[in-house]
């Protein structure tokens, strides 16, 4: 590896051959990480493509503070804290999606008389729709919110106006 940083500077100046023997001297060494990253072969590979992916698109960024193996795991493990991240996101809305579409089956299969505020109350942003219900259904101040959510009491009077101003809206619509 003593013309490792001749490769790095020959790949960085577009020299194709000098980035693909970079990545194959340490494809075997950044499978091994994904593969103790993931526990998963087929996770660990595919964040090997992918990071190798990145690293070409990229390599002009790649400044030669580090080793290049470093440069090439910082961005595996970046891929991977990003793909868990998005996981989360993903597995809180489908939740989220699945509870408000029972509740609303509730309410209209017991014909209550306010499934439109129901309808438009689902469409509010959970940042709009959790002060919204505190306050107006449950009853609390501005202040126990505030405190609940650990969020600035002007930042919950802020909500609750945004959240009412589209509630509006959504109802006017609903009326036409």
């Amino acid at each position: 590896m003593e013309d490792e940083p001749k490769l790095v500077q020959l790949a960085i100046r577009g020299d194709t051959g000098a980035l693909s023997e970079l990545l194959r001297r340490n494809y075997v060494f950044l499978y091994q990480y994904a593969l103790k990253l993931t526990m998963d072969r087929n996770r660990a590979e595919d964040i090997v493509q992918e990071t190798a992916l990145k690293a070409i698109e990229h390599i002009a960024l790649f400044q030669g503070g580090s080793k290049f193996s470093t440069w090439l795991i910082t961005i595996a493990s970046r891929l991977v804290i990003d793909k868990a991240r998005r996981s989360k996101r993903e597995r809180r809305w489908l939740t989220e999606e699945r509870y408000t579409r029972g509740f609303r089956f509730e309410v209209t299969s017991r014909l209550d008389e306010w499934p439109d505020a129901v309808e438009a109350l689902a469409e509010l942003p959970e940042h709009h729709r959790v002060p919204i219900l505190l306050k107006y259904y449950y009853g609390y101040s501005q202040e126990e919110i505030s405190e609940m959510l650990k969020v600035p009491t002007g930042t919950i009077k802020s909500r609750l106006h945004a959240g009412i101003r589209r509630l509006r809206e959504e109802l006017r619509g609903h009326e036409q």
